[in-house]
């Protein structure tokens, strides 16, 4: 049987990758356009089950895509819900009028609920679509601790520093899902206090945050005795040299950009960076 297919029209490649990489887990066929105009014309290249549609978007807005798929019938053949950073009621309702079925809020969302909505829209019972992918899935067990602790006391400890709801839930996710513990963090200070207080065996840290920013972070962190050993992967939209090489300077172990890596690519490297340090 042939997966549904979902096209995601959305411009933040953050946040496409993510709905993408979680879609894809579950099975569903997944189609993508970063501006309006391409995104609706694939409406009859691609004869998608369903739409995921931000607001704003080049070339034609999600307002202006939602006007013309209910004027040309469309809005009533495939259902579309909208994913958009903007949460105003004037504006919620103005997508409701123009035919969504559906409107999520980026930073009030995580990806299981753009799944579940997906799911209800479209009929299926929860994760009916998941495929052998889900059950094969992640062979290479999470180390148990760091070197010299028992381990088989204690499930390797990760701590997300991240601002962006989004994203942080959805690795947060995938890897309670592959047996590590997880502890979120929402900006630098934060950050900081746990690391200190729960010593994670590695730190993902963001760099742009409220307050104390991923650099000042990273210097304490490797300026601090009791947490200098603790390896920390640099996961930013920032992608300067400048910025890499102040990140490596100050200790990071890699530097990723969200932009270029899945959730998935995430977690492998996670993997790679504690198997070189604790085996």
């Amino acid at each position: 049987m042939a997966k549904n297919k979902i096209l995601i029209v959305e411009d933040e490649m953050v946040h496409l990758n993510v709905m993408k990489a979680k879609l894809e887990y579950d099975g569903f066929q997944v189609v993508t356009a970063t501006d309006g105009e391409t995104g609706y014309k694939m409406l009859d290249s691609e004869k998608p089950d369903l739409v995921l549609l931000d607001i704003m978007l080049p070339k034609m807005n999600g307002f202006e895509f939602l006007a013309k798929a209910q004027k040309e019938g469309k809005t009533d053949k495939i259902p579309i819900i909208v994913v958009s950073n903007s949460g105003q009621p004037v504006e919620i309702d103005k997508a409701l009028k123009l035919g969504a079925r559906d409107y999520l809020i980026k930073a009030e969302f995580n990806p299981s609920d753009v799944l579940e909505k997906t799911e209800t829209i479209l009929g299926l019972s929860p994760r009916k679509q998941a495929t052998e992918k889900d059950k094969a899935a992640p062979v290479v067990a999470a180390p148990s601790g760091s070197a010299g602790k028992d381990s088989k006391s204690r499930k390797t400890k990760i701590l997300i520093v991240e601002d962006d709801k989004f994203l942080r839930d959805l690795i947060l996710q995938k890897l309670l899902r592959e047996g590590f513990e997880t502890v979120p963090a929402l900006d630098g200070e934060e950050g900081l206090k746990l690391t200190k207080e729960k010593m994670p065996d590695l730190v993902l840290l963001d760099l742009i945050l409220p307050g104390l920013d991923g650099f000042e972070v990273l210097r304490q962190i490797k300026t601090d005795a009791q947490t200098k050993s603790i390896p920390v992967i640099v996961l930013s939209n920032l992608g300067q040299k400048e910025d890499m090489d102040r990140a490596f300077a100050g200790g990071a172990e890699e530097f990723m950009v969200k932009a270029n890596f899945t959730p998935g690519e995430i977690i492998a490297k996670i993997k790679q960076i504690l198997q070189k340090k604790y085996f």
